[in-house]
């Protein structure tokens, strides 16, 4: 099996698991505050389904209308789809649950883009996550060596990282650790993921994050 073939297998997983766990939120759920500023659970759902809708085409035109501003696209998107409601955006992505299509971007780059803001979504809802152990080694392992959209191969630069709930670990430094959830929303610049982490490194990461 190619490693697409089974980095799709865990994104289809993964994003299965995230409708499955949508489909139990309330409405008050869906309109708190997710670990995204200025975000609901409602928007990163919305922003999760139109990730999983995107193709090279609709990214290019979406760059091209943003002036080639990533962050100004995503912005406008998400308060486009997040006008949805919550019912659909559901049905949208398990729709998402079998197809390939992706962004001008690595495949295990949707695998990160379903995991991060899973955790998004659950964290502040105090969900226990049920993301598969592989898909969240996988994660690690792409965000370790990963400067875009989210610059955590910076982030990390320079530390010792590694998991107690496993036998992943990275790098060379001061070091931090923690569990995978951890590590992973401390990456991708999330403080929320802070609290848990122990070690020399801590202080190192947290002023690189409130600095991002």
């Amino acid at each position: 099996m190619s490693s697409d073939t089974n980095t799709w297998k865990m994104i289809h997983a993964e994003r299965a698991r995230v409708a499955d766990m949508l489909e139990g939120l309330t409405p008050e759920q869906w309109a708190a505050p997710s670990l995204v500023k200025g975000w609901s659970v409602h928007l990163a759902a919305a922003h999760m389904m139109k990730s999983g809708e995107q193709t090279t085409p609709m990214f290019m035109t979406g760059m091209l209308k943003s002036g080639f501003r990533f962050n100004v696209m995503i912005d406008r998107d998400v308060h486009e789809v997040g006008k949805l409601a919550s019912p659909e955006i559901i049905s949208r992505l398990r729709a998402r649950t079998t197809t390939t299509n992706k962004p001008p971007a690595p495949t295990m780059a949707m695998l990160g883009e379903v995991v991060v803001h899973g955790y998004d979504i659950r964290f502040p809802l105090g969900i226990t996550d049920d993301s598969a152990e592989e898909a969240r080694l996988a994660c690690l392992e792409m965000f370790k060596a990963s400067n875009f959209p989210i610059p955590s191969k910076k982030r990390i630069a320079g530390l010792r990282l590694n998991a107690t709930d496993s036998t992943w670990s990275s790098g060379a430094g001061p070091e931090v650790n923690g569990p995978v959830q951890s590590l992973l929303l401390a990456m991708t610049g999330r403080p929320a993921g802070l609290a848990a982490l122990s070690g020399e490194g801590v202080a190192l990461l947290k002023g690189r994050i409130a600095g991002s």
